[in-house]
Order: C-alpha cells, then sequence, then structure tokens
C-alpha cells in the first residue's frame, strides 16, 4: 500500500553544484510522490556559479538558504532541519546533489518508514551513475574503532525486494522521522564534512530506533571518492569525534589497546602518503575541544536506552572497501582486530 498523506521536506546541499544539479532536478521533477506534501529546500554554501539560478528556474517553490560562508554538509542540513521544524513536516529527506532518483523511491521511502514507529531513518539503494548495475551502498558498515564505510561497494546489484536492518544509513540518500530527530537532534556543526552520517545512526540507535534499507527505492550516485588530504583531516577527526562521543566510558577503557594499535598504523600509513600533518591537526582539534566532546558524551548519557552490548552486534572488525584495501589491512589488521573484537564482545555486558 502506498501511503501519500505524510508532509515531506527534501534537503539538497549546494556548493558550485550547477552541472550536477540540472540531473538531480529533472529526475526530481518525475517522481510520482505529490508535490503538494514536498518542501524543497537547497542549502547554498557561498557558491559562485549559477546553482542558486538553477534551483530557481527548476521549481518555482524551492525553499532556497544562501549561505555567505561554506558550512560543509553537517552544517548546511542542520539548517535545512530547522527550517523543517517550522514548516512542520512528517520526514527529512536527505539528498546529495550529485543523485539521480528513480520515479518512485519516495514512495518506497515512506511506505517502509510507516511499517513501525521504532523505524528512524530508511536509505535508498545507492548505485553507481554511470555504472548504474553496480553498488555505490546498501546501507554504511561501521566498525568497532569508528571507520564506517559502503556496504557491497562496486559489486553487481543483489536484486534484494524486501526492506532489510542496516548498521547506518547513507545521508546521499535518507528518510530521517522528524519525531526520531525531536530526540537525537540531526548533525554536529563540528563535523563540517563525513561521518556526520554515521554519529546519527549511532544516535538513533543509541535511543532505541532502526535503520532500514529499502532496495526498491534506488537513487543512483555519481559517486567519487576523492583523495586530497584535507578530506583525510574530517574523516579521522570526526572518526575519532564519533568513537568518543557515543561508547560509555568503560567501553572505551577496554578498546583502548586495539585503538592505540590502529593509531600507531594510520600515523605510519598518513606518514608514507603524504597527509601525516592533517591527521596531527585532527588530534589537535579534538585536545582543544575535549571540553565540548564531553558534553556531548554526557548529553547522550542523559538520554540513551540502549546498552553498548547491543550496539557493538552491529558493527563489524574488517574494514572493507576497495578504495582503501591493502595487503597489510587484508592479512594482519583485520584479522588481529576481529579476534580482539571477538574477545571483547565476550565482556561487554553494559
Amino acid at each position: 500500500m502506498t501511503i501519500r498523506n505524510k508532509k515531506l521536506a527534501i534537503a539538497v546541499i549546494s556548493y558550485n553544484s550547477s552541472k550536477k544539479l540540472e540531473d538531480c532536478f529533472n529526475s526530481l521533477r518525475s517522481q510520482n510522490y505529490p508535490w503538494e506534501l514536498i518542501d524543497l529546500i537547497l542549502v547554498d554554501n557561498n557558491s559562485t556559479d549559477d546553482s542558486v539560478k538553477l534551483a530557481e528556474e527548476s521549481f518555482a517553490s524551492v525553499r532556497i538558504i544562501k549561505n555567505s560562508d561554506n558550512k560543509g554538509f553537517a552544517g548546511a542540513n542542520n539548517q535545512a532541519y530547522e527550517l523543517a521544524k517550522s514548516l512542520r513536516v512528517d520526514y527529512l529527506v536527505l539528498l546529495n546533489d550529485d543523485t539521480v532518483v528513480d520515479a518512485n523511491w519516495l514512495d518506497h521511502l515512506i511506505d517502509t518508514a510507516e511499517q513501525d514507529d521504532k523505524i528512524g531513518a530508511v536509505q535508498s539503494k545507492l548505485m553507481l551513475w554511470p555504472e548504474k548495475n553496480l553498488i555505490n551502498s546498501l546501507g554504511n558498515a561501521f566498525t568497532f574503532l569508528g571507520f564506517g564505510y559502503c556496504n557491497h561497494y562496486r559489486e553487481p546489484d543483489r536484486l534484494e525486494t524486501e526492506p532489510f536492518e542496516v548498521p547506518y544509513a547513507s545521508g546521499a540518500a535518507v528518510a530521517l522521522k522528524m519525531s526520531a530527530l525531536e530526540k537525537v537532534e540531526l548533525f554536529g556543526d563540528d563535523f563540517f564534512m563525513y561521518h556526520e552520517d554515521a554519529d546519527l545512526g549511532w544516535r538513533l540507535r543509541l535511543a532505541g530506533y532502526r535503520i532500514m534499507l529499502e532496495p526498491k527505492s534506488v537513487v543512483y550516485h555519481k559517486y567519487n571518492f576523492g583523495k586530497a588530504s584535507y578530506k583525510y583531516l574530517y574523516m579521522e577527526r570526526n572518526r575519532l569525534l564519533v568513537f568518543f562521543k557515543n561508547y560509555k566510558l568503560l567501553t572505551l577503557l577496554l578498546l583502548s589497546p586495539a585503538f592505540l594499535f590502529m593509531e600507531l598504523g594510520i600515523l605510519f600509513f598518513a606518514w608514507k602518503n603524504g597527509w601525516l600533518k592533517e591527521k596531527l591537526q585532527g588530534y589537535i582539534w579534538l585536545i582543544s575541544n575535549t571540553g565540548r566532546i564531553i558534553s556531548d558524551h554526557k548529553k547522550i548519557a542523559s538520554w540513551r536506552s540502549v546498552k553498548d552490548k547491543e550496539i557493538l552486534r552491529l558493527f563489524t572488525a574488517f574494514i572493507k572497501f576497495e578504495e582503501v584495501n591493502n595487503p597489510l589491512l587484508l592479512k594482519i589488521v583485520n584479522p588481529l582486530m576481529e579476534a580482539y573484537f571477538w574477545l571483547i564482545k565476550k565482556i561487554i555486558f553494559w
């Protein structure tokens, strides 16, 4: 049964995105969910191209937030969330600017989300573009040391038809229940970019919500794993931010030997590949913002209803992502981490 009585806000973030937005907006116009129930929000991070003009010409009713500086993916989506609250919508749908959506993607997302009050987020099946037979993400995997990556990346389409639970949803195409966000909020502005969706997924889990993947909701993603050094700054810094915010203190203590081993390995990897400076900048930021991290940790602890033991069941020890795989990771680090993870899961009961 198709549910078409829920009000939605679709948030698209642009930063010099005019070349990508045209395909995205063309596909949005062809989707089947009633437009009278949709508010399209474009948050522009101070683009110097025609992103805003393209949005205005494509959708007369688009709501545009123009920033005077680049607030990143996290900050811009938080602005869309604040607007969505004032519009009293039932769902906030995050959609990347470099996507092309199937005509029924929203119908399937909302149908699945409405199956259970405890479903807090539903991700679309993300396929690559133009390699439309290859998977970008069937939900995202999360390691117990904070690494997040796309599940089944570049594998052939698995052709599942029924929704299934995933550790956390990619922020590229996901429907979020506003009732769930009222409790856990959206993104921390500190994230700017990368791992903000992992942090959100973890907090939704701690609040007792489920996160689903709806394979009938199809979105094509012009995904590109860039390796610019500044991206490693945010990926590594934010991974550690997620790690320290969301685990209980006793869990952090138990994980510390594996954590230190992994950090030494990453420092070596960063030095060898030319982004050691960015890795060290991440440490400096974390140390400088210790008070804020402790405050966030206490805030989460005040409302969390799920034990770390339950959260760890969703995690993995393996890093399995084609863009970062190497023999040392596959043959030494991953097996060692798997053994350690098996042991701590036997110990943790809280």
